[in-house]
């Protein structure tokens, strides 16, 4: 299974936003964001126009970062994105937010994106009663999410949900509780579902790059 091994700091510096990859660190002063930070690498003082291209360039790697998805698994959500009815921008946030791992996290489970793929990914989670270990699989409206019962796999889930720092949006239901997690999918996600935190993204842009 492919996955991204950067150091996930440098890609917020890059991006100049948080991407909130790094769990409790992001919350404290030691983000390098909060410390205004410049972009890594030795010229990343240097003050110079971005270009048409670059601006656009750097909306989708804000996204494909933020969603913790490669280039070929982003160029197959593009494409169920353009054969879906609605705005293709839309549609492709929409497929982004069904990803299990994100349902994981948004659910409250996973204090982020990678702490719930990792849950998928080691078979901590059940969908519909049946384990899945796919971080990538899209969950349906009306799909089960349940982390299993045993210590190993609740100690994260039970810690996350005790800190409350996910909200959890209106397009996920929480029908368990901290000794028994457990949510549902009641609907598709629309553009105002989308985790706040990424809100500004100008998904627009990102379509007119990928279309090239």
């Amino acid at each position: 299974m492919a996955r991204n091994t950067d150091p996930v700091c440098k890609m917020c510096r890059r991006e100049q936003m948080k991407l909130f990859l790094k769990g409790d660190r992001c919350f404290s002063p030691k983000c390098p964001i909060d410390r205004e930070s410049l972009p890594p690498g030795m010229h990343g003082a240097r003050r110079s126009k971005t270009s048409e291209y670059g601006i656009r360039l750097r909306e989708k790697q804000k996204l494909k970062r933020f969603y913790g998805v490669l280039e070929a698994q982003f160029r197959r959500y593009y494409t169920l994105a353009t054969r879906a009815t609605g705005n293709t921008g839309e549609q492709l946030l929409s497929i982004l937010e069904r990803r299990l791992d994100n349902v994981v996290h948004r659910l409250g489970f996973a204090i982020n994106r990678n702490s719930g793929r990792q849950m998928v990914a080691h078979g901590h989670v059940l969908v519909n009663g049946v384990k899945c270990d796919i971080p990538s699989m899209l969950v349906k409206p009306g799909d089960i999410i349940k982390v299993k019962t045993r210590d190993s796999s609740l100690k994260m889930a039970r810690e996350t949900l005790a800190k409350g720092s996910v909200r959890i949006p209106d397009f996920l239901e929480l029908t368990g509780s901290q000794d028994a997690p457990e949510g549902r999918m009641t609907r598709i996600p629309s553009r105002q579902d989308v985790d706040e935190r990424i809100t500004d993204i100008r998904e627009q842009l990102i379509i007119e790059i990928a279309t090239r």
